[in-house]
């Protein structure tokens, strides 16, 4: 089987080109590669080119407070893109996995929202995310669409990696304590990744979309603590005192973008599937502080 994959440097990316490659011949771009998502005719003569049976799209427009003022890229990247992608793989017979966002939401309530829960995007990041789904369940291609949210990797920059920066520099930090979400890790979703599509490309009644988080959820505020608690405990030396990470409300931290206060997603329907088990957040999170500390 050749298996196409875009965005092989971003986070996710990073860690499918190890948990795709055991099932086939693995062509890993990025976007000087001619997996360049902001040009439409290069990147449809590179599928053309490949003809792959799995198509992987890990490329994205993720600069959300950026993306209010560049509609337009954001559009093009996250939504024209994947749309010209679901063509190629209807037109092939291919299988594409896609990778989506909790941004489709608005945030409203307090429980977690399951794949048929009415989709109300706050911000232009959101609505091009949305915009790339709808396109690719418009085409009739075999897909899985995998929302997540809070997604970090010990590879590149990260929340734990700014608050333990933070964290030795300042005696206090103010934290976002009402957005409530489950961080979740790249190599996760690249696992999650390779798992589903296999299984659905021997049952294309797998396809559609799915919600891949990890298990139990939290906010940002306590996420902080965890790391700065775990780090402590490791001997790193910190200036800020266990008491002065203080909880502050979103409204204290206007940004350009609208975040969701409520990024609570159900993964049933994926465990249910796939006979998969999504670990608690906390695993992945000290899993990635053991290898950056």
């Amino acid at each position: 089987m050749r298996i196409l994959l875009l965005g092989k440097n971003g986070q996710v990316g990073w860690e499918l080109q190890r948990a795709l490659s055991p099932l086939g011949e693995l062509i890993a771009l990025d976007r000087h590669e001619g997996g360049d998502l902001a040009d439409s005719a290069a990147l449809v003569a590179t599928v053309q080119r490949h003809a792959p049976q799995l198509i992987v799209n890990a490329a994205a427009y993720t600069a959300v407070d950026k993306a209010e003022s560049e509609p337009a890229a954001a559009q093009q990247i996250n939504a024209t893109a994947p749309g010209l992608l679901a063509v190629e793989a209807a037109r092939l017979g291919a299988l594409l996995l896609h990778y989506s966002t909790d941004y489709v939401f608005d945030g409203s309530g307090d429980q977690p929202r399951d794949e048929t829960a009415a989709t109300a995007p706050l911000s232009v990041y959101g609505a091009s995310k949305l915009a790339g789904e709808d396109a690719i369940r418009a085409s009739g291609c075999r897909h899985l669409i995998l929302r997540t949210s809070w997604v970090y990797a010990a590879r590149g920059g990260n929340f734990a990696k700014t608050m333990l920066r933070l964290a030795g520099e300042r005696e206090q930090l103010k934290v976002i304590a009402d957005q409530i979400g489950a961080p979740t890790g790249a190599d996760l979703l690249a696992d999650l990744g390779a798992h589903m599509a296999r299984a659905t490309l021997a049952d294309a009644g797998l396809s559609g979309t799915y919600h891949a988080v990890a298990a139990g959820h939290t906010s940002w505020h306590a996420y902080a603590c965890h790391v700065i608690e775990s780090a402590r405990a490791r001997g790193l030396p910190l200036r800020v005192a266990a008491d002065q990470v203080l909880p502050i409300p979103t409204s204290d931290y206007p940004t350009p973008a609208r975040r969701p206060l409520n990024s609570r997603l159900s993964t049933a329907k994926l465990q249910a599937a796939f006979g998969l088990r999504l670990p608690d957040w906390q695993t992945g999170v000290d899993r990635m502080l053991a290898e950056i500390l």
